[in-house]
């Protein structure tokens, strides 16, 4: 399952029965997903212009997703006791894939805080406790690509010619904050490249942030459980500089 994917430096990590359920009642889902990031590719420039939140990638996975009918929905839980309404709670999930044969939920972390792992790993163990949700699935930077994104952004500056602040104008505007941090690095680095990588990442790629190492520590301490679950991170091959 996701060969082409693993192949490519995808990380993969099935939790819970999930790899069995994908593969005997959602295997046109795993084709689809696959077939989206198979294809996935990201300009160096695109996380320097971005830094955190949503970008050019998540926007481009979403759009992919969405048209394979993979939609946002937000799930609503009513508790009713003798007709009356007692308790109401919603989760609303970025993408949905009905089958016939069950349901599977995801979520892109592309770069969030990371507490956002914890509320999703506990919106999939509800929606599936309550029988809502077949398996749940979070994409999420790789192990692989968060420990090279200094290397990378650092290599993007030497090859566009980064030698100053005034020169990041072209791409973004560093806040007084930012510049400061980016000084300093640059002083101990003895590099307005390398010192700017490595500012830049820390301030906007922190080890707070969503990616693999971060979701793993909470799949293995029993965030989510027994959900079945689908993790997918993103390795370093996709990212061109």
């Amino acid at each position: 399952m996701f060969d082409k994917l693993k192949q490519k430096g995808f990380q993969i990590l099935t939790l819970h029965h999930a790899e069995a359920i994908l593969k005997h009642d959602m295997s046109k889902g795993v084709a689809e997903l696959e077939q989206v990031l198979h294809k996935l590719e990201i300009q160096a420039e695109e996380l320097v212009r971005s830094g955190g939140g949503e970008g050019e990638m998540t926007q481009r996975i979403r759009k992919a997703l969405t048209n394979y009918g993979w939609e946002k929905h937000n799930f609503q839980i009513k508790k009713i006791v003798d007709g009356k309404e007692k308790e109401s709670i919603s989760h609303e999930i970025d993408h949905v894939r009905w089958f016939d044969t069950g349901t599977l939920a995801l979520e892109i972390e592309w770069n969030n805080k990371d507490p956002f792992f914890d509320r999703d790993l506990e919106n999939f163990k509800r929606l599936h406790a309550d029988g809502v949700i077949s398996v749940g699935a979070i994409i999420t930077r790789g192990e692989s690509l968060q420990n090279s994104l200094r290397d990378i952004i650092a290599e993007f500056a030497r090859k566009n010619g980064i030698h100053d602040e005034s020169a990041l104008l072209n791409y973004y505007t560093p806040t007084a904050r930012q510049r400061e941090l980016i000084k300093k690095a640059a002083k101990a680095k003895q590099s307005f490249q390398e010192g700017w990588a490595h500012a830049f990442v820390a301030d906007k790629f922190g080890e707070a942030t969503t990616h693999w190492r971060k979701l793993e520590e909470r799949v293995r301490r029993g965030v989510g459980s027994p959900c079945p679950l689908l993790l997918i991170g993103i390795p370093r091959t996709v990212v061109v500089v």
